[in-house]
């Protein structure tokens, strides 16, 4: 697939890691549709980027409102070959902290928006999909997942998080099993620490601390490298089935 002929659905799509891909895309030829709860900033990258990208109010977690969100898609656009799957909350809570449990309800919150937000999307976006006309390689699109390094290498206080990432993972290669028949491909992307709004309340001091601990390039990832790779995989046919680790060669300390 050629980042020019590609029509994306990206979630999480008005901010951090989502809207980096979308402009990605967007300045290489291609459209987009931003599915994101944040209406202000989702309708403000609207008006900057044109024609070419719409944005939908989105629960990922709910059927009709991604099931919307696909049919506008696909009013707008004819159809959709990408979805690139950026939505997600995170969550610092210990197993037990000062004698009291986790709250229970919290744990489920991060499993549903992370895990079975993504798998929504991803479900009822390949159901249209797999109709798609096949390019000359036999291919009708890619989903492209976000986990986190977290689901390897979890820290104090990410029980939820990193249960909810490492499900990204593991169903990543299923899922491409699933629909290898219908030349759809999936792939995973596993970020480190990157500049993303979760970093945005901490001191730049902070900053530059949490990115000297990257081997190299020895600073936080930004979201327009993200963006680069997500192009990378929608324009090698051969990456399929595979998580990514984007990191800079992190391996997380417990704390």
């Amino acid at each position: 697939m050629n980042i020019s002929e590609t029509i994306a659905l990206v979630t999480g799509g008005a901010s951090g890691l989502g809207e980096a891909t979308v402009r990605n895309i967007i300045e290489n030829g291609g459209k987009a549709a931003i599915l994101d709860l944040a209406e202000e900033n989702g309708k403000r990258l609207v008006e900057e980027l044109g024609e070419n990208v719409i944005y939908v109010k989105t629960n990922v977690t709910d059927e009709a409102s991604v099931q919307n969100a696909l049919n506008e898609t696909v009013q707008k656009f004819g159809s959709y070959n990408a979805v690139v799957n950026c939505a997600g909350i995170g969550l610092a809570q210990k197993t037990v902290s000062r004698n009291k449990a986790h709250d229970l309800q919290d744990f489920v919150k991060v499993i549903n928006i992370n895990l079975i937000g993504t798998f929504n999307v991803i479900r009822l976006a390949a159901e249209q999909m797999v109709v798609n006309e096949p390019n000359d390689q036999g291919e009708r699109g890619v989903i492209i997942n976000t986990a986190s390094v977290a689901a390897f290498d979890g820290q104090i206080g990410q029980a939820a998080y990193s249960a909810s990432k490492g499900g990204i993972v593991g169903m990543t290669l299923p899922i491409a099993r699933d629909l290898a028949k219908s030349g759809i491909r999936v792939v995973t992307i596993a970020p480190g620490l990157f500049e993303t709004p979760l970093f945005n309340t901490l001191s730049e001091e902070a900053r530059v601390a949490l990115g000297k601990q990257v081997p190299f390039p020895s600073r936080l990832g930004v979201p327009a490298e993200y963006g680069q790779l997500a192009q990378a995989i929608i324009e090698n046919p051969m990456l399929n089935g595979e998580t990514i680790r984007l990191d800079g060669a992190i391996r997380m300390q417990p704390k």
